[in-house]
């Protein structure tokens, strides 16, 4: 069964049923004004923070069935009475005629019909804009004339949205809404009591409203015993025009329509928006009733989009391959970074979450090509949470810069740091100088993060300074083996060993960033220091292929007992897979260790969904290995197909040469691919999630948590730069393809620095991997190298794959 297409000319998915098995999302503007609408037309946005500033009730633990933040009824005059309904189907859910909600890049489009009324309305969020748009288009397709009202409706939060579920005493004291009146349109304002001084929500049509209602209870009628599916207001000819004092608010206009004759349509805008006073929001609401201004602003939206989706696009044998990595696998890369983990419709934003040191370090990586300079101001900001001592807090508030250990606080037996937060940066920066040329960007001064700001002046450092500190804070917390310490957890949060526990993931980690500290001080020409960085990886190599080794994979973990997690001695938990790709990501491990590492990890990990974490799952609660162990066997963390660490599968089998095996991996978890039989994957097929339940699970296959995921950056990286094997270098651009054998070859536009390469790869001998020769504007280049062009230029290169001749 599927619920929907791809429009590949149009960059849109299609949803053709709005009756999905979860709601399937898509993302709005940006973390300054923004959120997600749903296949519905239900809304959740905040402005900036949206644990903290949340404009609309979306509660995604209700029905799918039930009203959610925002939508729309029409009401055909019908003799003496009403015909209510919503084009949107929620919540009326009256039999559609048609029914398409075109996801796209920044918006989306709703098309339905219902009772001979075609309805399209495109909700977007305007490039840098405060204010959400609503463009309703209303075709009467009946043969005998409609007369039509249409009723826009918004139900509000408290801008404190976990209050909103907790204090059903104090919180409906504190909410107000007013009317004022803007060029005769009506704007319905609503407000926290004690915020009214400072900022406003706001709600208005382009049309002018006969009657409006800001009361939920009267709304609904009969003391809500009225239902958002039928409410009682809308049986009377206009709306009862209160102006709220306190309880649940919500804004619902009324706008007359008049009389469509066949084949009329009638347009309307809607905005929804948050600005400091009512003055403010007078002049948005001028601004975007002028004719054309709305249309302007989608314009411009889509060329922004453009500009981020055009430095790299393929074309290959697999369509589903080149529909993720151009259009849908990088819009997903630009809405991690916009809002990392911060809100989404699994993980709403309460507390301290804010922005992850290691998740946002991971997002910026798939961002260099469109948005260099964009990463680069996050990437200081991470840097600026960065410790003295080199190590890292885990999180930040993005507006106040205050930033905490998260989960680690819980625990006061456990160390207040994350093992691997601080060597993601080394990653970030390298891999920004690697696209831009930019090794001035290393001399910026960036401070590092001290909560005593007040008693001691704030100590800065060099961008080199903060990223050597973080390798020197590895090197020198080690345990037993000589192994890096774990510390409260490594990426795996939820393996929360005690004090004195070791980690082979951030032995790795540390490898791969000294690995590329090593290469980016050769750039420099620093011999001294290069060599100091090699003998600590070749100290760190020793250690790991010493104490990691197991038989036929690499352990895990070292408990602070000296005992081995992910090893066959363990009765849970025998193996892992990071400890099997990392291994080869740090080129630690030999070639042939490599090989048999990663022959166990298909052996006793893989699945048609995607690769298990581990396995076998842990069976019950146990307190000493920690959060693991709350999960079932097979969901999440637990044996799960948890889905970021599934591309470092894929890069490691491209680093030993196995792009078959490399390409299998990409498609068994590329969503595109389970578009057609969704009713057991359940997530959107156009955007990665986080988790796909695993074969211990009875639910196998069933995934959630999409959207914001470092899934979404590490599959980007995998098929660029490692099967496509286009990747930025300090002095070119390298090409070292692993695709698998059956592709003739593909072709890639990719700029870089700005010139532009084209890029066809040609596999007359069906190999894998291997360049046998590149031709650069017809003259043949040695090596694999492509050189650095001016700006502007244009540049065709034609790589043939095979034995080298040389």
């Amino acid at each position: 069964m599927r619920y929907g297409y791809f429009d590949d000319a149009a960059r849109e998915y299609v949803i053709t049923d709005p009756r999905t098995p979860v709601k399937w999302v898509n993302y709005i503007g940006t973390l300054e004004f923004g959120g997600y609408v749903d296949q519905t037309g239900g809304a959740l946005l905040c402005r900036k923070d949206p644990a903290l500033n949340r404009i609309t009730k979306y509660i995604t633990q209700m029905p799918s069935s039930d009203f959610k933040g925002e939508g729309l009824y029409l009401r055909l005059h019908e003799g003496q009475g009403f015909k209510v309904f919503s084009p949107f189907y929620v919540p009326t859910l009256d039999a559609f005629d048609r029914y398409e909600a075109r996801v796209g890049l920044g918006y989306t489009r709703y098309i339905s019909e219902f009772y001979g009324i075609r309805s399209q309305i495109t909700v977007f969020v305007p490039e840098n804009g405060q204010v959400e748009i609503r463009q309703v288009q209303i075709t009467n397709l009946r043969a005998e004339p409609a007369r039509l009202d249409a009723i826009p409706v918004v139900e509000y939060t408290h801008p404190d949205a976990l209050k909103q579920l907790t204090n059903a005493d104090w919180v409906p004291q504190t909410m107000t809404s007013r009317a004022i009146e803007v060029d005769g349109r009506t704007v319905l304002t609503e407000y926290p009591f004690m915020t009214r001084d400072f900022q406003i929500n706001y709600f208005a049509a382009s049309l002018p409203a006969s009657s409006f209602e800001t009361d939920r209870r009267e709304f609904l009628g009969a003391n809500e015993y009225g239902t958002w599916r039928a409410p009682l207001s809308l049986q009377s000819a206009e709306l009862g025009n209160h102006q709220a004092n306190r309880g649940d608010v919500i804004g619902a206009l009324l706008i007359p329509l008049g009389t469509l004759q066949p084949g009329e349509t009638r347009s309307f805008i809607t905005l929804l928006g948050q600005a400091e006073n009512n003055a403010q929001a007078a002049n948005v609401v001028r601004q975007y009733c002028q004719p054309g201004a709305v249309d302007t602003a989608f314009a411009a939206l889509q060329s922004s989009w453009n500009e981020r989706l055009e430095p790299f696009h393929v074309t290959s044998p697999d369509p589903d391959f080149d529909r993720m990595v151009n259009v849908y696998n990088p819009r997903q890369c630009w809405t991690t970074f916009y809002w990392s983990r911060y809100l989404s419709y699994y993980q709403l934003g309460y507390g301290a979450r804010g922005i992850g040191t290691r998740d946002s370090s991971q997002d910026v990586l798939a961002l260099m090509a469109s948005g260099a300079e964009k990463a680069k101001g996050l990437i200081i900001k991470l840097l600026s949470i960065q410790r003295r001592d080199g190590s890292a807090y885990h999180q930040f508030n993005p507006l106040t810069m205050v930033a905490s250990e998260g989960d680690a606080l819980e625990r006061e037996d456990r160390p207040h740091y994350y093992s691997d937060d601080h060597l993601w940066g080394v990653l970030a920066v390298t891999d920004y100088i690697k696209e831009t040329g930019d090794f001035d960007f290393l001399q910026e001064q960036v401070p590092f993060y001290d909560k005593d700001k007040q008693e001691k002046p704030i100590e800065t450092g060099t961008v080199l300074e903060h990223i050597k500190r973080g390798l020197e804070f590895t090197r020198t917390h080690t345990g037993a083996h000589g192994l890096p310490l774990l510390g409260f957890a490594d990426w795996n949060d939820t393996v929360n060993l005690p004090t004195g526990s070791e980690s082979m993931f951030t032995a790795n980690l540390y490898g791969h960033a000294l690995g590329s500290m090593v290469i980016l001080l050769d750039a420099l020409g620093e011999d001294d220091l290069e060599s100091d960085y090699w003998e600590d990886y070749e100290a760190m190599q020793k250690v790991v292929e010493e104490a990691g080794w197991d038989g036929a994979w690499y352990r895990r973990y070292y408990d602070a007992e000296g005992n081995p997690l992910g090893s066959k001695e363990n009765k849970f938990g025998q193996i892992y897979l990071n400890a099997q790709s990392w291994a080869v990501i740090s080129s630690f491990c030999s070639y042939e260790r490599g090989l048999q590492a990663m022959d166990s990890v298909y052996e006793h990990l893989n699945t048609e969904f995607g690769i298990k974490l581990s396995a076998p799952g842990f069976n019950g609660f146990d307190p000493k290995v920690g959060g693991i162990t709350t999960y079932p066997p097979g969901a999440k963390e637990n044996g799960g197909i948890f889905l970021h660490p599934n591309p470092w599968a894929i890069i490691a089998e491209t680093s030993l040469g196995r792009g078959d095996r490399a390409y299998q991996y990409y498609c068994q978890i590329n969503p595109a691919k389970r578009n057609d039989a969704i009713e057991r994957y359940e997530c959107e097929p156009y955007v990665y999630p986080q988790n796909i339940l695993a074969d211990e699970h009875p639910q196998f296959g069933l995934a959630r948590n999409s959207w914001l995921s470092g899934t979404s950056s590490w599959t980007y990286q995998a098929a660029t730069r490692h099967i496509l094997g286009i990747s930025a270098d300090y002095k070119g651009l390298l090409v070292h393809p692993c695709i698998p054998s059956a592709w003739d070859g593909f072709t890639v536009s990719r700029r870089f620095r700005g010139a532009w390469y084209e890029i066809k790869v040609s596999n007359p001998d069906h190999v894998c991997v291997g360049v046998k020769r590149i031709v650069v504007d017809g003259q043949l280049i040695e090596g694999n190298r492509i050189p650095v062009f001016a700006a502007g230029t244009h540049h065709v290169v034609e790589v043939e794959l095979g034995k080298a001749e040389s």
